[in-house]
């Protein structure tokens, strides 16, 4: 699936804001997303707008 970083901090290391990621999967109240460091993290979802999703 794919998401929108629609958060507040901006950290080009990390996650760049209104940048579209892969995201792996969700876990509970997280996104496990592939950021900007090229590895995947848990991020909180409402940091995120749903794009696409994978059938």
């Amino acid at each position: 699936m794919k998401v929108k970083y629609i958060g507040a901090v901006s950290d080009p290391l990390e996650l760049i804001r209104g940048r579209i990621y892969e995201c792996l999967g969700r876990e509970k109240d997280r996104y496990r997303v592939i950021d900007e460091t090229g590895e995947d993290y848990l991020y909180p979802v409402e940091e995120f707008e749903e794009i696409e999703t994978t059938q």
